[in-house]
């Protein structure tokens, strides 16, 4: 059987959640969790020297604001659609190691903002993937395992 992915980052389960979590948050937060995003992108690009200096940079934040479309939830302000657009551009093997880091910004900054009370492990995430099944993610061995 052949897997059907709508969106290009409903491949990676982990960055799947993390754009859904995104998508159902407020404005302040995902504006936040943007910004890191953008971050977080710079710092493994200049650590795989995918960017030499900062001309290269630059240019990945512009490519990042070209707008493409108006239809898409991040498209609606402007540093989200930056942040998932540079997010995009990034190498597969960079844009897995940036989808940890997304994930865990996004559990920081929305999920333990909106449960506080929680005791589980920040670490553990339940993911539900595209045929409804529930898979709990842990972070922690999952940057175990890509380092």
């Amino acid at each position: 059987m052949k897997e059907y992915y709508s969106r290009w980052y409903d491949k990676d389960p982990v960055l799947s959640m993390s754009m859904r979590t995104l998508a159902n948050s407020d404005d302040a937060s995902q504006i936040q969790v943007a910004l890191n995003l953008i971050k977080v992108i710079i710092e493994h690009n200049i650590k795989s020297h995918e960017f030499k200096n900062v001309e290269d940079i630059m240019s990945a934040v512009e490519d990042g604001v070209i707008q493409r479309g108006v239809n898409r939830w991040y498209d609606l302000e402007k540093t989200v659609r930056t942040a998932i657009q540079m997010l995009e551009k990034c190498s597969p093997e960079t844009r897995q190691k940036v989808a940890l880091d997304m994930a865990q910004i996004v559990i920081e900054n929305i999920v333990m903002d909106k449960d506080n009370e929680d005791d589980e492990n920040d670490s553990q995430i339940n993911v539900i993937d595209l045929s409804g099944e529930t898979t709990v993610l842990d972070l922690d061995k999952l940057k175990e395992e890509n380092e």
